[in-house]
């Protein structure tokens, strides 16, 4: 899954296309498919652009944790208007604003994760020239201040934050790599599917020349006398039958052909021509350690944990909002003067202290109900969890039990698919020499065509079952390693 290995794989590809480009036919193994398919389908490019979300939103909360910097300004402000103004005796009156101004301020900005608040550093110099007769300018300067905001009872955003988002992001790349193993999935439905339909093509062909072949024999064997009419009428009506499945299997072969060359994202010239597994690999695998592997890997175990520290955040928000009590502190120094050198001397403290308090005296118990609400949807999100972890156990034991009994049927399906080969061809050769009679001739053909696509059937269920493992697991029991990826590389390529 390394990004090297693939673009090596993908390059090695080019050159099996270019190879083949004048016949447009390509043979693709399995691993082939699976390859392409995590490289072109429709289904890998969805799976890239959600882990891309998640990963520019673990970004975006990580940028949370460290200094912003802003600059604010109006460059310039012109006022031409009049303003309403409180006269010494306590009357209002308007007076005429005739000015422009100039103003920038420049501010570091921190959040405080220990405590939930947030610390700002900031300078500014403000400048108004006031217009008309007499007209002069002044400057108003902060050289330095420091502003704190703390909440003092509520909860802490940012602490519950550094707990969810990274394993929230850890379940996002759980997610990437078990959609890549979905892929895979699909791939091996598809290729199967065509394998399964080329034998069924493969077969109806054989069994309409064999059937042709027959009916001719026969027609000079009933000349002579050797086989009834009703004999002759049946092997017509086989021939007939064959055509007719022929027809049907060319029409399955070719919906699956388009199928799995969508999928692959080939154009409609390439012919695919699937190359059946010879073998499979003989592994046991032990449930105890599918089931370490998961709860190690899989997105289920995050994203248990993750709802899990969601529903506790949730239940500490609604005690937090039972009582609002919050710290506002501003210290510095301020400097004004009509030049501008000189605002920066003389300078004076500039102070303020604020506590804000919001506590319910009388609610009616609504606070005091939100908290228990949820709580109830905490203990809700327990269950649900609990409940969805016994039947991913349940599952995976069940998936581990039908791998380690595939390769056992897997043998048989190839052993009977050998002898009905062999009973088909003896019984060819008897049936020519009048030995048998069309009834066992067509048995032996029905043995033979079902023995072939069981045994394909059978090695299906098998890469099925392994795969289905790893995509539950993100694990490779065959090379013994975890799948992993390169994320950086991949989103930032």
């Amino acid at each position: 899954m390394k990004k090297t290995g693939i673009i090596a794989n993908l390059l090695l590809w080019s050159c099996l296309l270019v190879a083949q480009e004048a016949e447009k036919r390509v043979q693709l193994t399995l691993q082939d498919a699976i390859l392409l398919a995590q490289m072109q389908s429709v289904d890998a490019a969805v799976a890239l652009n959600e882990l891309k979300t998640a990963y520019w939103e673990y970004r975006t909360h990580k940028a949370d944790q460290l200094p912003e910097v802003t600059f604010t300004g109006s460059l310039p402000s012109y006022y031409q208007r009049f303003n309403k103004y409180q006269q010494p005796d306590g009357s209002y009156t308007f007076v005429r604003d005739n000015s422009m101004g100039l103003f920038g301020e420049l501010s570091v900005t921190q959040n405080i994760a220990l405590t939930g608040g947030q610390i700002s550093l900031n300078s500014s110099l403000d400048f108004t020239r006031q217009l008309g007769g007499g007209a002069y300018n002044e400057y108003m300067s902060v050289p330095v201040g420091l502003t704190l905001k703390q909440p003092l009872f509520g909860v802490n955003n940012q602490k519950w934050k550094r707990k969810i988002e990274p394993v929230r992001y850890q379940e996002a790349k759980a997610a990437y790599i078990e959609s890549v193993e979905m892929v895979t999935l699909y791939t091996i439905d598809y290729f199967f599917t065509l394998l399964r339909a080329r034998e069924s093509l493969r077969n109806a062909q054989q069994n309409l020349e064999n059937a042709d072949k027959l009916y001719d024999i026969a027609v000079a064997r009933r000349e002579i006398g050797h086989i009834s009419e009703t004999e002759l009428m049946r092997l017509q009506q086989a021939a007939l039958q064959a055509k007719a499945n022929r027809t049907d299997a060319q029409s399955a072969w070719n919906a699956a052909m388009f199928q799995l060359r969508a999928f692959l994202g080939l154009s409609e010239q390439e012919m695919i021509e699937p190359l059946l597994p010879e073998t499979a690999p003989a592994v046991h695998i032990e449930y105890q350690k599918v089931l370490e592997k998961a709860q190690e890997n899989n997105k289920l175990a995050k994203r248990i944990l993750r709802q899990h520290l969601e529903a506790d955040y949730a239940v500490a928000a609604a005690k937090g909002n039972q009582r609002n009590i919050s710290l506002f502190a501003s210290i510095g120094y301020t400097g004004k003067d009509k030049m501008m050198a000189d605002a920066y001397r003389g300078l004076t403290d500039n102070q303020i202290l604020e506590v804000g308090v919001s506590v319910p005296l009388l609610d009616w118990g609504k606070r005091k109900g939100k908290v228990k609400v949820a709580e109830s949807n905490r203990e809700v999100v327990l269950s649900r969890t609990r409940q969805q972890q016994m039947n991913f156990n349940q599952d995976i034991y069940l998936l581990v039990e039908n791998f380690n009994n595939q390769a056992t049927q897997l043998e048989i399906a190839a052993q009977v698919d050998v002898l009905a080969e062999k009973r088909y061809n003896t019984s060819i050769e008897t049936f020519l020499i009048g030995q048998i009679n069309i009834l066992d001739l067509n048995d032996a053909q029905n043995s033979k065509d079902n023995a072939r696509l069981n045994h394909i059937q059978e090695l299906y269920a098998y890469w099925s079952y392994y795969y289905n493992l790893r995509s539950v697991t993100l694990y490779d029991f065959l090379n013994d390693r975890s799948l992993d990826a390169d994320f950086e590389e991949i989103i930032l390529h």
